[in-house]
């Protein structure tokens, strides 16, 4: 599967509330994603390109409306100052695409101290299957 080259091309291949988030930098609405109550195991990867983003043993229950993850895989995000509507944060973009993904902050409850803030139109979930014997 090749990567988009351009804005058109991106607009073609995911949905206009993907585009948005992924390319426009917004945010879906608190308590709305698919994603936030999930429960299975496997990985979370980017939905523009399905770069390996988290591990489900990192996301826990922040009660803020979004998922969240403690940590990102190895390499997996980048982080980018964003001083945009008068907050001082991090952005985190796909380290494979560069798209927009969300925000990680510095209250997270577990060791990390991180709270990956994540759009679930962001994401797609790559369950863990189960070998049959």
């Amino acid at each position: 599967m090749s990567m988009p080259k351009n804005e058109e091309e991106w607009k073609k291949k995911l949905t206009p509330e993907q585009y948005g988030v992924l390319h426009g930098k917004g945010t879906e609405a608190p308590f709305s994603g698919k994603l936030l109550h999930e429960k299975r195991d496997g990985t979370y990867n980017c939905a523009a390109c399905g770069n390996l983003l988290f591990a489900s043993d990192a996301k826990f229950e922040s009660g803020t409306g979004w998922p969240s993850f403690d940590k990102a895989l190895p390499g997996a995000v980048k982080n980018i100052t964003d001083n945009s509507g008068g907050m001082n944060r991090t952005e985190i973009v796909c380290a494979n695409c560069g798209s927009h993904l969300g925000h990680v902050f510095d209250d997270g409850p577990t060791e990390t101290g991180k709270r990956y803030c994540l759009n679930s139109v962001c994401l797609d979930l790559e369950p863990k299957t189960e070998k049959k014997m």
